[in-house]
């Protein structure tokens, strides 16, 4: 077991990699091979410039392509790969890379909410109607899996995610719509949208009730990245982290039992600029993808075991449109990296 005295995790969204020639939702065809050879030394390279102890991956297909980017990176890199076995292009998954010295135990993908979890209301007054809301699974899995960075340091739980897209559910298949499709058609792309903020409000609710329920009354450090699909003052967010109080001053004086800080929060208030980005749409610049941490990476809580280093973003390949043609993501990757230094 290490004793490292520096730790480091980063995020990747894949933009659908899988293996040449299999479909891809209704593409058929999916990936060409000149595009999917693209796809893998893009990432491989990305990985390299970018070396981080633990990867998190979104929008995985097929467990053989995650092995033919590490081929590429280095084919006896350090690695474990983290893919559900018989993951053969199937559905998408999220997946991840650990350095094999830190890894501990097996990785599990929870798809189901938890069993208590409600979302229902009668409504908070006599001008309030009722609410139900019937979901009960991920649309992607979450992984989860544990690393430990120094032998006489704590186990750290990791959460890699991938929340529900922003865009429009696809509602014209629904047997309401198309009883009426002349009325619906018209109000197709505001429902999508609220059908999709839904459910991802949904998951990120399910999310908290596990974070919760694994931080409270403790000080497990715990870590979440990903694809959330969410900016950073979202209500996603705001649920997720559960709105901590950032302290300017006061090293070790604050921290909260059950709060998630934002990186990119942490790195505003060190940076002369606050302007990153990791997804663009309709010329509209947004960080979705986010890496948070727990009380025990903060640099001003009382219970710090690692203090945040600083977070950089890659997203020059942004600028480009032509990802399903040049093999880039469509997303920035994002990497944290921290020191160990408990307070005092």
């Amino acid at each position: 077991m290490p004793a490292r005295t520096k730790f480091s995790i980063a995020s990747c969204n894949l933009l659908n990699l899988n293996r040449p020639g299999l479909p891809i939702y209704n593409d058929s065809d999916g990936w060409d091979q000149d595009v999917y050879d693209k796809k893998v030394a893009w990432t491989a390279r990305t990985i390299t410039e970018m070396p981080a102890d633990v990867w998190g991956f979104q929008e995985l297909w097929h467990g053989g392509a995650l092995e033919d980017v590490f081929d590429a990176v280095q084919p006896d890199a350090p690695y474990r790969r983290l893919v559900p076995d018989g993951h053969v292009g199937q559905s998408i998954v999220c997946a991840g890379a650990v350095r094999e010295d830190i890894l501990v135990g097996e990785p599990e993908w929870i798809e189901a909410f938890p069993e208590k979890f409600r979302l229902e209301s009668s409504g908070d007054d006599p001008q309030t109607s009722e609410i139900s809301v019937q979901i009960d699974s991920f649309s992607r899995p979450v992984l989860h899996f544990r690393v430990k960075p120094r032998s006489n340091g704590k186990t750290i739980s990791v959460y890699v995610v991938h929340f529900k897209s922003k865009a429009p559910a696809r509602l014209y298949k629904e047997g309401w719509y198309r009883a009426d499709r002349t009325f619906y058609s018209k109000h197709s792309a505001h429902l999508g949208y609220a059908v999709s903020t839904i459910r991802r409000t949904a998951e990120a609710a399910a999310l908290r009730m596990i974070l919760t329920d694994e931080m409270k009354g403790n000080d497990n450090p715990v870590i979440v990245i990903g694809d959330l699909n969410d900016s950073q003052l979202s209500n996603t967010l705001n649920i997720v982290t559960g709105q901590p109080n950032y302290l300017l001053s006061g090293l070790s004086l604050g921290g909260s039992d059950t709060a998630l800080y934002l990186t990119a929060t942490l790195q505003k208030y060190r940076s002369l600029r606050d302007v990153y980005y990791t997804h663009i749409y309709q010329n509209i610049r947004e960080s979705l993808d986010h890496i948070v941490v727990s009380q025990e990476f903060y640099d001003n809580s009382r219970k710090r075991l690692w203090a945040f280093k600083g977070m950089d973003v890659q997203n020059d390949h942004l600028n480009a449109d032509e990802h399903k043609i040049d093999g880039t993501s469509d997303h920035g990757i994002v990497r944290a990296t921290f020191e160990y230094r408990p307070a005092n």
